[in-house]
């Protein structure tokens, strides 16, 4: 087998695996989707839920950090 076969092949398959991926990636989306639709069926507020997840992805001296800076304007505009 040449060297461009193998290599035809391995791009092939690298393809093919990113694909399957991002189909993976879309039913994961999707059903993430259903979720917050549910809960929001249910009265909680998807905004807000958004930002907790997002905040708890965060290592803890980074949330610390972020969350010091926003009460710094929040008290620098008086809010």
């Amino acid at each position: 087998m040449s060297e461009e076969n193998v290599s035809a092949t391995q791009l092939r398959l690298f393809i093919e695996r990113i694909e399957t991926l991002e189909e993976e990636k879309k039913g994961m989306a999707d059903d993430i989707k259903d979720v917050y639709a549910e809960a929001k069926g249910t009265g909680f507020d998807i905004k807000t839920m958004k930002t907790l997840v997002r905040l708890r992805k965060m290592e803890t001296a980074a949330r610390q950090e972020a969350e010091a800076l926003l009460e710094t304007y929040r008290a620098a505009l008086g809010i």
